[in-house]
C-alpha cells in the first residue's frame, strides 16, 4: 500500500454513495499516470459485503467498529488515521459532502499532513500532485499542488461520471482491527426531510425559471413548456425565496445540484451560485435579454431575448412538431 492512491469509500445507511464511485475514477485514472495501486477503504459496522462494489479499486481495506455504523467526523478521522499511518500511502481522496464533511481536515491535522478541498480535478504533473479547487462558490479556481504525503484531497462532488469508478470485478478485501475512544457525538436518529413532490435528479429534463419570469403568475408559462418537453419546472433561489416555487425545486449551491439531458434556463442571470448546480447538464439552453449574460458562458445554445416572449413560441413550436409526429 506504500506509495498507493486510496479512496475513502463514503457509505451512508447502508448503501456506498455515488460521489464514491466519483472518486474511484478519478482514483484509477492518478494511479494509472503514477503506475501503482489503487485501495478503497471503507469502514463502518457489519458493512463488509459493501465492499463488492468496490471493484474499481485493486482491493479494499475494511475497519470493523461500532462507532463506524455513521460516518461521524471524530471516530471516522481516527480510524483512518491508524489504517493508513503505516501504510504510507500517496494520497487519501475523501468525497466533501454533508456526510464525510470534515474527516479530511481532522485527519490532517492527525497526520500532520496537506488537505486540500473542493477538489475538482487532480493530475500528475512532473510526478507531482495537481489540484483544481473551486473557490468562493466557483468564481474562483486555483491549481494547488500537494506537498507532503500523504495527501488528503477532499473531492468535490461532479469530478468524474459516477459510472466510470463502477465494476463487477470482486475485489480482494483486507480486513482490519482499530480501537476507537469514546466518540463526544452520537448519532441518535435520521430526521426524514419532507418529500417535494419532484425529484429534480431524476428528470431528464428541466425548465428553470429566474427573476426575468417577473411573476409568479408567469412560472405558469415555464410549465407550459414544460409539460410540451416532458419535463419538470425548477427555479434559481430568487424565485424559491419569493416563495413562487418550493424548496424542492431550487437548483443551485444552496439547493439541488442536477444533471438533466436538457436544461432550459429562463430568465437568469447565471450567477455562480446556481451554474454550479446546473453545469453538468448534457445540453444547456439559455434565453435572457442581456446579451453579456454569464449564463451564456455556459450555455450550448443561447437566445437573447424577452423571456415572457420567447416562452409561448418555444411552446408552439414544441407543440408543432409534436403535432406532425402524431399524424406521420
Amino acid at each position: 500500500m506504500t506509495g498507493s492512491i486510496c479512496v475513502f469509500a463514503e457509505q451512508w445507511r447502508g448503501s456506498i454513495s455515488e460521489v464514491t464511485y466519483e472518486a474511484l475514477a478519478l482514483g484509477r485514472e492518478i494511479a494509472g499516470q503514477l503506475g501503482v495501486p489503487l485501495t478503497a477503504i471503507l469502514t463502518g459496522s457489519n458493512a463488509r459485503e459493501l465492499a463488492q462494489s468496490l471493484g474499481a479499486a485493486d482491493s479494499v481495506l475494511y475497519a470493523d467498529h461500532p462507532l463506524l455504523a455513521d460516518t461521524l467526523s471524530q471516530p471516522t478521522a481516527e480510524a483512518l488515521d491508524q489504517l493508513i499511518r503505516d501504510r504510507r500511502p500517496r494520497a487519501l481522496i475523501i468525497p466533501l459532502t454533508n456526510v464525510s464533511l470534515g474527516v479530511g481536515t481532522l485527519l490532517a491535522l492527525r497526520l500532520g499532513t496537506a488537505c486540500i478541498n473542493f477538489c475538482k480535478d487532480v493530475k500528475v504533473a512532473g510526478g507531482a500532485l495537481q489540484a483544481v479547487c473551486v473557490m468562493y462558490g466557483g468564481k474562483i479556481e486555483a491549481t494547488v499542488e500537494a506537498a507532503g504525503e500523504p495527501a488528503i484531497l477532499g473531492l468535490w462532488p461532479g469530478a468524474r461520471p459516477a459510472d466510470k469508478g463502477r465494476s463487477t470485478r470482486s475485489p480482494v478485501v483486507e480486513e482490519a482491527t482499530v480501537s476507537l475512544g469514546n466518540s463526544p457525538v452520537r448519532l441518535r436518529r435520521y430526521v426524514e426531510p419532507e418529500a417535494g413532490d419532484v425529484d429534480l435528479a431524476k428528470q431528464d429534463v428541466l425548465v428553470a425559471v429566474g427573476r426575468g419570469i417577473q411573476s409568479k403568475e408567469n412560472v405558469g408559462l415555464a410549465e407550459d413548456l414544460a409539460k410540451s418537453l416532458n419535463g419538470a419546472v425548477a427555479g434559481s433561489r430568487p424565485i424559491i425565496d419569493q416563495g413562487w416555487l418550493p424548496l424542492s425545486r431550487q437548483v443551485g449551491k444552496s439547493g439541488l445540484s442536477v444533471k438533466p439531458k436538457l436544461y432550459v434556463a429562463l430568465g437568469i442571470s447565471g450567477a455562480p451560485e446556481h451554474v454550479e448546480g446546473m453545469k453538468d447538464s448534457a445540453l444547456i439552453v439559455a434565453v435572457n435579454s442581456d446579451p453579456r449574460a454569464p449564463i451564456f458562458n455556459v450555455a450550448h445554445y443561447g437566445i437573447v431575448g424577452d423571456v415572457l416572449e420567447t416562452i409561448p413560441l418555444l411552446t408552439a413550436a414544441i407543440e408543432a412538431k409534436r403535432a406532425v409526429g402524431r399524424h406521420a
